[in-house]
């Protein structure tokens, strides 16, 4: 099956305002025109769900530009979710950590090793391993960075004035936003009879599909069954939409539930234009014929 190229190319990160903290990979920036456009119509939903949240670009910005009245972020991730409890409800010790934080090699690796008493060191400790270590990546292994971003090693990524912009917009916002540290993919299945039309879910799962190993070398929690995801979107008959690689077995599922896709064209770190998935229930991004 060959998918249409969608109406919206993907955007370069810099033209869209960074909400989020974290450096997250596989981060869904490049699809907030597409996130826009399928929000964007009257009335806006009252509820955006995120199962899969990980960096939570897409929550933030549906709720900080008003896109849906509130929003649902769940991660299973432990660190993550520290991450995210910190930010909603202890922004003000985490900023004051970002401010005096020196990201010496020393001093990061010395937190690495170092296991948190209390919910802002854990999150903090997130914060500065995502934002030092190779790709953003947190999961076991992960090296920390070393030429950077200009050749400036370790601290290449650490900004502390716009990473105290970005937690002040979100401590704004948090009475919006509701987090779960729960497993998202069970999360959908108990409340699937309850996704109403003013209800709207955007899934952006590990990549494991087709045998993809990216999922399982970036994220901590990579096992995800495929099958059961698309099952429980299409028992639900909720408003989603989901983005994938562009593997044989997603291929299949899509074309098994009668869900319509769009390809997206990303470039990815060596320069190389790769095919991503959008998918939706009836088709939204499809060029006029």
């Amino acid at each position: 099956m060959i998918f249409p190229e969608s109406s919206i190319p993907a955007v370069n990160v810099a033209q869209v305002p960074q909400r989020s903290p974290l450096r997250y990979p596989g981060g869904k920036t490049w699809l907030i025109p597409h996130i826009r456009a399928w929000l964007g119509g009257s009335p806006s939903p009252r509820l955006l769900i995120e199962p899969f949240a990980g960096g939570g670009v897409v929550s933030l910005t549906a709720v900080m530009e008003s896109l849906v009245k509130r929003c649902i972020m769940i991660e299973l991730d432990r660190d993550v979710a520290a991450f995210w409890h910190a930010a909603l409800h202890e922004g003000k010790g985490l900023t004051e950590r970002v401010q005096t934080f020196a990201p010496t090699r020393s001093n990061v690796e010395a937190l690495a090793n170092t296991a948190p008493r209390n919910l802002i060191e854990h999150g903090f400790r997130t914060l500065v391993l995502n934002r030092t270590r190779r790709g953003g990546i947190l999961a076991p292994g992960a090296s920390l960075s070393r030429k950077g971003e200009n050749g400036q090693g370790i601290s290449s990524r650490w900004y502390p004035d716009t990473l105290v912009k970005r937690l002040d917009a979100i401590g704004r916002h948090a009475d919006r936003i509701t987090f779960c540290e729960t497993d998202g993919m069970q999360f959908l299945e108990d409340f699937a009879c309850d996704l109403k039309q003013d209800v709207v879910v955007f899934v952006d799962p590990p990549y494991t599909a087709g045998g993809k190993r990216a999922g399982s070398r970036l994220y901590a929690h990579n096992r995800i069954d495929h099958e059961r995801l698309f099952a429980i979107l299409a028992e639900s008959r909720a408003n989603f939409l989901m983005t994938y690689d562009c593997a044989p077995e997603i291929i299949s599922l899509i074309r098994l539930h009668g869900f319509s896709a769009v390809r997206v064209l990303m470039k990815n770190s060596h320069h190389t234009h790769l095919p991503e998935l959008v998918i939706t229930p009836k088709p939204v991004f499809h060029n006029p014929s």
